[in-house]
């Protein structure tokens, strides 16, 4: 009896120890559980912040470039750029260190075939330094785009050769600034002509410069000259190119036509003799016509040998007249020339307008970009404070379930529930509504803020127009000038 009854008490011993274990063990993991969906939960958060911190971060350094980027920016930045969406602006005149005053040139449109056949290349010594020179080019009529000619120099063999390029002007500024702004680096990168390369003579020169456009502007006149720079001028031709076809034609039918004249006619066998032509331009009356004379070289004064017409494609070549006058030529393409400069008062009063002017551009900008920055630092505080609150809400709604799950009456959990939603959704919304209240009440103050500021800045642009005006109406005193310049 006795040994039952000991039995009986141990069995009892360790099915309570047993209990207890596993109660312990259940606690244990259901602590476990919860401090493990806290972790989670904060470890999203610190994810979500340095996110929003490294977006920010980011934002900064597009606004104010440290050099630091990655390899997707650094391959998006290296992409290609059209030239021609780049706004080279007007050439500036460089003032030299030891002088006050630089006299900035006015510029106007003048016709540039004016005089007829005069246009010629003035290649300069720097070529034999160089190499190269960029010489000055003329615009077509309705000022869409401009040709230029390149020439090239070999030291190896003295040659020169040349190509001409066309450069697109830009249509959004005035006619004489759309020119100014022109830039060889927005030319189209293959010429329209070139002279030929094979550079197997000796000082052997090939140069070509445009004489004029078409009246559409749609052909272009080129003269080639051949020559030698110790004999002189060989042969001159004339080109004929065609935008709208991108071709271009040697109008080698003239000098046929001239030889075949001269020698029928007047018994002159000039293919003995060293002739040339030279283009005029087109014709005034026959825009589809080109203009040249013609002249002998074989005696101690040249020869006239006459006015002659042909067609732009080579055809029909005509003698006009014997005389080389009363010829209609007509002027079409464009050019800049100097048109005086501008008064000593008025362009320092301009540099003194223009200091200012970048002055106020740049502390304009770096307003503008601190108030960036600082609106970007706001907003990324505010999407911080979402995230904390954000995880405020979710914990305390896990928190909420939470004491939930130690009832068994299903009524009782959703009445619990919905009491408990109830108080603290009520809590939420005191909170929106003192976050809202704040928000706006700051709007306001900065609103307030910045109507102050504006009205100083109206205040003191008053003053300054004020000043301008007294100074303009004030005569002027013994030594200072009658004219003063306007100021913008």
């Amino acid at each position: 009896m006795r040994k039952v009854l000991f039995s009986a008490i141990a069995a009892i011993v360790v099915l309570y120890m047993l209990t207890a274990y596993y109660e312990d063990n259940a606690f244990c993991a259901a602590a476990f559980q919860k401090d493990m969906a806290t972790k989670e939960a904060e470890y999203l958060k610190r994810v979500e912040k340095d996110r929003i911190r490294e977006e920010y971060g980011r934002k900064i350094m597009d606004k104010k470039p440290s050099g630091f980027m990655s390899v997707e920016e650094y391959e998006k930045l290296s992409q290609p750029v059209d030239k021609f969406e780049i706004d080279y602006g007007v050439p500036q005149i460089e003032k030299p260190y030891d002088t006050q005053y630089v006299p900035h040139p006015i510029y106007k449109l003048a016709r540039y075939n004016d005089p007829p056949g005069t246009p010629d290349l003035s290649i300069s010594q720097e070529i034999y330094q160089t190499g190269q020179l960029n010489l000055p080019g003329v615009a077509s009529p309705n000022l869409y785009f401009m040709v230029y000619p390149a020439v090239y120099y070999y030291r190896e063999t003295g040659a020169i050769t040349s190509d001409l390029f066309i450069v697109p002007l830009k249509q959004d500024e005035s006619a004489v600034t759309r020119i100014l702004k022109a830039n060889i680096a927005n030319r189209f990168p293959e010429p329209i002509l070139s002279t030929e390369k094979e550079l197997t003579n000796t000082s052997l020169f090939r140069s070509l410069t445009p004489i004029d456009f078409s009246a559409d502007s749609s052909k272009l006149l080129v003269k080639e000259k051949i020559g030698s720079s110790a004999d002189g001028i060989w042969e001159t031709n004339i080109i004929v190119y065609n935008f709208l076809t991108q071709s271009s034609h040697n109008l080698v039918e003239l000098r046929e036509a001239i030889v075949y004249y001269w020698h029928q006619y007047k018994g002159l066998n000039l293919t003995d003799k060293r002739w040339d032509i030279y283009p005029l331009g087109f014709s005034k009356g026959n825009p589809d016509r080109i203009l040249a004379t013609a002249y002998a070289y074989t005696g101690d004064e040249p020869v006239f040998l006459g006015v002659w017409s042909i067609d732009t494609n080579g055809s029909q070549a005509r003698l006009i007249s014997m005389t080389n006058g009363s010829i209609e030529v007509a002027s079409n393409g464009f050019k800049l020339v100097k048109d005086g400069v501008v008064p000593k008062t008025l362009a320092e009063q301009q540099e003194k307008n223009e200091r200012d002017y970048v002055k106020r551009q740049a502390k304009e900008a770096e307003k503008e970009l601190k108030k960036d920055i600082k609106a970007e630092r706001i907003e990324m505080k505010e999407k911080l404070k979402e995230v904390d609150k954000q995880f405020k809400r979710e914990r305390e709604d896990y928190r909420l379930m939470d004491k939930l799950k130690g009832s068994t009456e299903q009524n009782e959990n959703v009445e619990r529930y919905e009491k408990l939603q109830a108080e603290l959704d009520a809590k939420r919304k005191i909170e929106d509504e003192k976050a809202e209240q704040k928000k706006q009440l700051k709007e306001q103050k900065e609103k307030e803020k910045e109507q102050k500021k504006i009205q100083k800045e109206q205040e003191w642009q008053a003053k300054q127009a004020a000043k301008y005006a007294k100074d303009a109406n004030t005569p002027p005193s013994k030594g200072q000038p009658l004219s003063t310049p306007a100021v913008p």
